[in-house]
């Protein structure tokens, strides 16, 4: 049998792949479009975030050498009424809507902080989390005569922001004192150093890593009696999973959710946890 050889061309291989590798590459890209713009459309919202949040103010830090949280000061020193705490607050809310985003608790869900603490009107409260102050304004100006509220932030810088705050709304060391560290080391120097033996109202909206840890911390210190509610913000978004399981499987909370949205942000979706606490039944 005679044997039969394919004719060899001369012509290599590789340039003529390289006219079809050209037109896959642009067909890929065409075919993730419609990916892209559904991944936008339906995440725009954590985008504007991401801009407003991020973007714009490093933008501006660079541009005015001057931190976020001063900046907002300045304006509300600018524009509120000093000695008038709502005012301070409705400021705060103008800055963050038309001008840079702050992680304050924002309006909303401020009226459940508010209404909380006219219900309750607790005589020792715990702030974990001052940042700007805006959240102290609301628990200060809601507290019965005699009251203290205790407020921890672990930043220097906007501790500094949050005390001429606080100040320009009317408040001062009696009502309202500014504790800056960790709060892992100020918490059990509530017993030694200001003679707290027991909270009636808590608030966390610090980092949300930490609330586990300072709340078994408040438990191991004896600092909660029964009926203490912790207020804690952001459970959803950012969230704070592990707290979240901790306190529905414990036995020691009677927890109820106050769902809504992020601060400023009404489409993303967030929720406060109303936690009272019951001891082991």
């Amino acid at each position: 049998m005679l044997g039969y050889r394919l004719p060899i061309s001369d012509t290599p291989i590789t340039p003529l792949l390289l006219p079809l590798s050209r037109m896959v590459s642009p067909a890929i890209a065409l075919a993730f479009i419609p990916f892209i713009i559904t991944l936008i459309i339906r995440y725009r919202h954590y985008f504007l975030l991401f801009y407003r949040a991020v973007l714009v103010r490093r933008f501006q830090d660079y541009t005015t050498g001057v931190a976020r949280e001063e900046r907002a000061f300045q304006y509300v020193l600018t524009h509120a009424i000093p000695g008038d705490p709502q005012h301070v607050l409705n400021t705060f809310d103008q800055y963050c809507s038309h001008c840079e985003h702050l992680s304050n608790i924002g309006p909303h869900k401020g009226k459940i902080l508010d209404r909380l603490i006219y219900e309750n009107a607790p005589l020792n409260v715990l702030e974990l989390g001052t940042y700007c102050g805006y959240a102290t304004i609301i628990i200060a100006q809601a507290l019965p005569l005699g009251a203290r509220l205790y407020t921890i932030d672990f930043n220097p810088t906007k501790a500094a922001v949050a005390e001429k705050v606080i100040r320009l709304a009317g408040f001062d060391d009696d009502t309202v004192e500014l504790l800056v560290g960790p709060s892992d080391e100020l918490i059990p120097q509530l017993k030694d150093k200001h003679s707290v033996q027991k909270l009636d109202f808590i608030f966390m909206d610090h980092g949300k890593r930490c609330y586990l840890r300072d709340l078994k911390l408040l438990e191991e210190l004896g600092l909660l009696q029964e009926g203490t509610i912790i207020l804690a913000d952001n459970v959803l978004f950012p969230g704070a999973p592990h707290f979240l399981q901790y306190i529905k499987t414990s036995g020691k909370y009677h927890c109820r959710m106050h769902r809504g949205s992020l601060e400023y942000f009404r489409y993303i979706r967030d929720a406060m946890a109303e936690l009272t606490y019951t001891k082991l039944k």
